[in-house]
């Protein structure tokens, strides 16, 4: 004799969202102890106290060149070979060369002009523009 059986077989079913759910919950959990594990301080430095010192204020030296590809330093017209000596006698030490020149001038020549400063040991140069 066969007996029928009253209830149907149910499969096990896997509930995803609770298993979601402990997913994102350890992901912040390691997240934070990520966080926990790093130093956030900054470096802490006691610097010394004292006054500032006035510094000797002295004029750049400024390599110009026109229009018309005149080059002058510190306002005195130089042909291209002058400009080495003559940088070489009036750079301050860590002084700096500004560079002023036309928006006509030729590249070539100002590019010439910075080469002969650099040899002669200009090191730091300033482009002077105009504000708008």
């Amino acid at each position: 004799m066969k007996f029928k059986r009253s209830r149907a077989v149910k499969r096990g079913r896997i509930e995803i969202i609770p298993m979601i759910d402990v997913m994102f919950f350890l992901l912040a959990t390691f997240m934070l102890a990520s966080l926990a594990m790093q130093r956030l301080d900054a470096v802490k430095i006691n610097l010394p106290a004292g006054r500032a010192q006035q510094m000797a204020a002295h004029e750049p030296l400024t390599i110009s060149v026109d229009s018309s590809n005149a080059i002058f330093v510190n306002h005195q017209s130089v042909r291209l070979d002058q400009i080495e000596p003559m940088v070489k006698r009036l750079l301050q030490p860590d002084g700096n060369v500004v560079i002023a020149a036309d928006d006509a001038a030729g590249h070539g020549v100002v590019v010439q002009a910075m080469l002969a400063a650099r040899r002669a040991g200009a090191e730091r140069f300033l482009i002077a523009v105009h504000r708008e």
